[in-house]
């Protein structure tokens, strides 16, 4: 962005999510016009031109942070978005950022790639699994949550050896896939139970970090999966009986909450973030010292 004059020594400008400060124009020696601060000079921290930057600044990362959230939300659900606000959406940068190198896939399962760029007539275009730049026939596309994409594999090697980083986690997004046999199996997973933490505290602040929510003695994230709304649910121990905290089981419930689900109802998508939810918690359990990790 431009130049903002502070006063009549100073130009104040944002620079890369950061108020930066430079001489003005005749207010420095010869030579030395147009040079840039290397800190925020002191007298200007109260300029009202530096404040309304700042507040200008966080409303940015406020506003690149709730599109990122939303395109995730699109990727986990994998929720149809009409191509012609995708073209819409990219005149933002925070958008644009978002959505970086997303693959999409058209209207069958032969039409995916990486997005290129999306046009103010609606058409999108992709780069496809040989390399190639083509256009996207339908109307609407999907960013499908990784489980459920045509050619993970190739599409991550395709993204290594194009250099893509895309700008919302998804073909290297961790997943987990349901085995096979769940049939008849008891309605819970205990391979993630047992992480212990200093206190409840702690554990329901890392779980709140991550984006999940607490409900009562549980950590529970909902997932759309295949158009069904399910909650999985990692268990707490009760924080007024205990000093210290643990993760219980892994369960998956319908939508409501009401009914338990057993395992072999439980969807592709919904069992990979549950197990992803339980393992991202039991990452961050205390370790004791000179104990494993």
């Amino acid at each position: 962005m431009g130049w903002l004059a502070a006063g009549d020594t100073y130009e104040v400008s944002l620079v890369e999510g950061q108020v930066v400060a430079r001489r003005a124009p005749g207010a420095s020696p010869a030579g030395q016009e147009g040079t840039q601060e290397k800190a925020l000079p002191a007298e200007l921290e109260d300029r009202p031109e530096v404040v309304e930057l700042q507040r200008f600044a966080e409303w940015l990362d406020r506003h690149a942070a709730e599109c990122a959230a939303q395109v995730g939300t699109w990727m986990v659900s994998s929720l149809p978005v009409p191509t012609g606000l995708l073209a819409r959406l990219r005149a933002d940068a925070a958008w644009q950022a978002a959505l970086r190198d997303i693959v999409l896939v058209g209207g069958g399962p032969h039409e995916v790639g990486f997005l290129c760029d999306a046009d103010d007539s609606g058409g999108v275009r992709v780069m496809n699994l040989d390399g190639e730049t083509v256009p996207l026939s339908a109307r609407s596309v999907t960013m499908p949550h990784p489980i459920l994409l045509p050619g993970l594999e190739q599409l991550r090697a395709l993204a290594a050896e194009s250099g893509l980083v895309q700008g919302v986690e998804q073909i290297h997004r961790a997943i987990w896939r349901k085995p096979a046999d769940t049939d008849g199996a008891p309605a819970a997973v205990t391979e993630f139970a047992g992480a212990e933490y200093r206190s409840w505290f702690h554990l329901s602040s890392r779980a709140t970090s991550l984006g999940y929510r607490i409900a009562g003695s549980s950590v529970v994230d909902q997932i759309r999966d295949a158009g069904r709304i399910i909650t999985a649910s990692v268990g707490m121990s009760d924080p007024y009986t205990e000093e210290r905290a643990w993760t219980g089981s892994l369960t998956w419930f319908d939508e409501g909450g009401r009914r338990r689900l057993p395992l072999d109802e439980v969807g592709p998508v919904a069992w990979s973030e549950g197990m992803r939810m339980a393992a991202a918690l039991h990452a961050g359990r205390t370790v004791p010292k000179g104990g494993a990790a």
